[in-house]
């Protein structure tokens, strides 16, 4: 396994912000970037752990998912 840190945010919530307004559900912070620190075997299976969590149905953009080194 393999460490991956991955950026994301919801652009329903940026769009909301932007606008003026608040989402129903998810609080303001959720317009800026939050980092998650994931375990896989490789990036496609962070991406596939993380998109569960946060689906992309539900207006979560994964910016970039980054293996994290320990050398």
């Amino acid at each position: 396994m393999v460490d991956f840190e991955i950026a994301i945010f919801n652009a329903d919530v940026r769009a909301c912000v932007e606008a003026g307004d608040r989402h129903r559900d998810l609080k303001d912070e959720w317009a800026d970037i939050h980092y998650f620190d994931i375990k896989a075997a490789n990036a496609v299976e962070a991406r596939a752990k993380i998109s569960r969590r946060y689906p992309a149905e539900k207006g979560y953009v994964i910016e970039n998912i980054a293996e994290v080194r320990t050398d």
